[in-house]
């Protein structure tokens, strides 16, 4: 739709009933702008005067643009609209008024197609002055961007929060004012607004000044503005009355604000003055699949590939991160609902806030005129909370009691009101749902329980013409009824090209980017887990401070040290994300590190008996609890079920599997004493002698032997690991006061387990030694 068109019909004088009184139409004459002109009588007089000439004197009454002259539009019943307005030549084009015309064009009279036709020669007529004059102007073009053209992007707003109807109740709200009062009114405009100058304010009338401030301001700036000066003015009715009308465009810029504020900068870690980074400068969109089949990758450096169910799925079934909400169901009615999984660190909450950003700033999905972010965090806080508010809310109240600008939103129930509800963390909510027997709730005023809201948000019956986006860890997800989803994705995190995009971002020195680039490279095993977004981050946040010292680099980087580093931050944003622990109370109880220590137990088991899946029953033979486990501690994940419907469950990579293990069986030997690996082996006298086998080298000799008895592969890099435990960088630097208290006794004897290695070194197969001489740097933790 032409929007000189549009504009032209909404600002016309006059109404369906009859023509405007005298008054009115006085109120409308003014100088030409760039959103229309209102056509004066006397201008009128002055065509009919001139008389309708041929063909040709039309095309000589109608110079370029360029040289500074326009048509006059030819005596027809109605407004006519003139684009081009030599007393304002830079509102011709902007940004804000999309006008499309380019220079040097012709100017013609567009007239509003809804404008009656009295007669067949009025139709004539026009038609002539359409072909005289030039071709009807190119539609409004949407900005060049392909996410928003695929599947109907950017979408149709609803029209209260679109130009026309904003412009229109600006200048309906200003026509009030008498004289003194609306000079007031622009005086105190122009004090709060420094974009506006005192030509803009005082030139031109009503219209103009309307023009100019959308024009400098945007739309909905404008109308917040205009309101606030209301208020300040003393003219506190006309506030109301047009934050009243404007209410829907409010909401939604007030919403989009603070999404900004919220999610312009992305926090990682522990947050430091001066080095947050915005979202837009480092992220990466991961790839997003509709057919995800689970699972992990079962990529080891020393195992031979072996048959896997894992298998990525091809690129035809990848969907962009905007465009999950412009897909189709088998009947080619859109989707309502949208589940998101993935394994931990592979970036759903980044997504999440890049998608909310991605709205706020008006990239894509302007369709959607309202977004709320509902955590299931909020829901299970409400469930268990003691204090105000009650237990039993509305589904209204909830968005009020969470977004205080959105309160008492009734067009949410409108069938034309489309908007977007966002449910992330789905496994931060661990009460129990009862699918089918919660009951039903069809309004957003009846009050309820935490737990109903969600299940009745789901089945579609409460906030009926609300999209919904779930999200959540497999484990937590897969207990969602299937008929309540209408498409399921998995996020596969990066490829091999985003990786390397995503480190070159992250950093302004493109030299250090490019070093850290190919050295994470020199070490297959992190290659493999850079796919997950939150590796990603670490390698970006960990390999740098090493760069520092000169001689770093020269061999490949250190395994033990980046495992560890993993495991802590997954402990502590589970403290904090499910526990609600502050930045500074990260502590870890007896609790968490009987977690560890037992969920390494399991690890070790699952290494002799040469698997990488464990089920239920495995994780309450430890004494552990299933959702601790799977779901809470962000080191494992759920697999596709079994044939047998039994739930199957593993590490996020084995390699993490034999970490664990080798992180159990050192920290049983610091705190304890014990060498849980002694049992069932055959030690030599030298070691029993002298009950060596309680030392770091009998420790290391009890895990040689296991090495060496079994495939390649099996215990390879659960050695490397346990070496690497020994080297006081990992267990005094890192390990201390996590695990164990920092005044826990050193661990001596590491020259004899060096020299074991190395003598190992000379005598082993030649497909072991290689990952022996890892081994030994991992425990002397030095590149030479």
């Amino acid at each position: 739709m032409d929007p000189d068109n549009e504009v032209a019909r909404i600002f016309r004088p006059g109404n369906e009933e009859g023509e405007a009184d005298e008054k009115d139409k006085d109120k409308w004459n003014r100088p030409p702008s760039s959103y229309g002109s209102m056509k004066s009588d006397s201008d009128k007089m002055e065509e009919e005067e001139e008389g309708e000439g041929d063909e040709e004197d039309v095309h000589e009454a109608c110079p370029s643009p360029v040289d500074g002259a326009y048509i006059e539009p030819t005596d027809h019943e109605g407004t006519g609209l003139r684009l081009h307005r030599p007393e304002s030549p830079e509102t011709l084009f902007t940004i804000t008024t999309m006008q499309t015309k380019p220079p040097g064009a012709l100017v013609i009279d567009t007239r509003s197609s809804d404008l009656e036709v009295n007669s067949e020669d009025d139709e004539e007529d026009m038609d002539e002055v359409l072909v005289a004059d030039s071709p009807e102007p190119p539609e409004p073009v949407e900005p060049d961007d392909a996410m928003q053209t695929e599947d109907g992007q950017p979408g149709k707003l609803h029209p209260e929060q679109d130009m026309p109807f904003l412009f229109k109740t600006i200048q309906e709200a200003l026509s009030v004012l008498k004289s003194e009062e609306l000079y007031n009114f622009k005086m105190r405009f122009y004090q709060r607004e420094k974009g506006l100058t005192l030509q803009h304010v005082l030139e031109g009338d009503i219209l103009d000044f309307v023009d100019k401030i959308i024009e400098v301001l945007g739309q909905e700036e404008a109308v917040l503005q205009t309101v606030s000066t209301f208020e300040n003015v003393n003219k506190k009715a006309e506030a109301v009355e047009l934050e009243e009308k404007c209410k829907r465009s409010l909401i939604r810029y007030r919403l989009k604000q603070y999404y900004v504020r919220k999610h312009q900068i992305i926090r990682e870690g522990v947050v430091r003055a001066g080095k947050q980074n915005f979202l837009n400068n480092v992220y990466v969109e991961p790839q997003i699949s509709t057919c995800g089949k689970g699972g992990i990758d079962p990529f080891h450096e020393l195992r031979p590939r072996r048959p896997s169910a894992f298998q990525l799925p091809s690129p035809d079934t990848f969907v962009g991160l905007n465009n999950l909400f412009r897909q189709q169901k088998a009947d080619g009615q859109p989707v309502r609902m949208v589940v998101t999984t993935g394994i931990p660190g592979i970036g759903m909450t980044v997504s999440v806030g890049k998608f909310l950003l991605d709205w706020a700033e008006q990239v894509a999905n302007k369709d959607l005129q309202f977004v709320f972010k509902l955590s299931f965090r909020t829901f299970w806080y409400l469930q268990n909370k003691t204090v105000a508010p009650p237990d039993k809310m509305s589904m209204i109240e909830m968005i009020g009691y969470y977004y205080p600008q959105c309160k008492d939103m009734k067009f949410l129930e409108e069938e034309g009101c489309k908007f977007l509800i966002i449910m992330d963390s789905f496994d931060c909510y661990q009460a129990a749902l009862d699918w089918e027997n919660a009951p039903v709730i069809t309004d957003i005023h009846t009050k309820a329980n935490p737990d109903v809201l969600v299940v009745n948000i789901f089945r579609g019956t409460v906030l009926r013409g609300a999209r919904v986006w779930v999200l959540g860890r497999r484990a937590a997800v897969s207990q969602i009824p299937s008929k309540f989803i209408d498409l399921f994705t998995e996020i596969q995190g990066f490829s091999d090209e985003m990786k390397d995009e995503y480190l070159t971002k992250r950093f302004t020195d493109k030299r250090l980017a490019a070093k850290i680039v190919a050295h994470y490279k020199r070490l297959p095993s992190v290659i493999m887990l850079t796919r997950q977004p939150f590796i990603c981050w670490m390698v970006a946040a960990i390999y740098p401070r090493q760069f520092r010292n000169p001689d770093y680099g020269s061999n490949p980087p250190r395994l033990t040290p980046f495992y560890i580093n993993i495991m802590i931050v997954q402990m502590n944003r589970r403290l904090q994300f499910y526990y609600g622990k502050g930045d500074h109370d990260l502590k870890w109880t007896d609790e968490d590190k009987f977690l560890l220590t037992r969920m390494g137990k399991m690890s070790l088991k699952m290494l002799e008996k040469n698997t990488s899946v464990f089920y239920e029953e495995d994780v309450k033979e430890f004494g552990l609890k299933l959702t601790e486990v799977t779901v809470l501690s962000g080191l494992c994940t759920e697999l596709p079920t079994a044939a047998d419907g039994k739930r199957m469950f593993s590490f996020i990579h084995v390699t993490l599997q034999e970490y664990m293990a080798a992180m159990y069986v050192f920290t049983m030997f610091r705190t304890d004493g014990k060498n849980v690996l002694e049992s069932g082996m055959h030690i030599p006298k030298i070691f029993a002698a002298k009950d060596q086998t309680k030392s770091p080298v009998g420790m290391v000799h009890c895990a040689l032997e296991r090495t060496f008895t079994a495939p390649l592969g099996h215990f390879d890099l659960f050695l490397r690991f346990l070496c690497g435990m020994l080297s006081p960088q990992c267990h005094e630097e890192q390990l201390s006061g996590c695990l164990y208290c920092h005044h826990a006794p050193k661990v001596g004897g590491l020259e004899e387990v060096q020299r074991l290695l190395e003598k190992k070194i000379q005598t082993a197969p030649a497909d072991r030694v290689e990952n022996l001489k890892e081994c030994l740097r991992e425990l002397i933790q030095k590149d030479e």
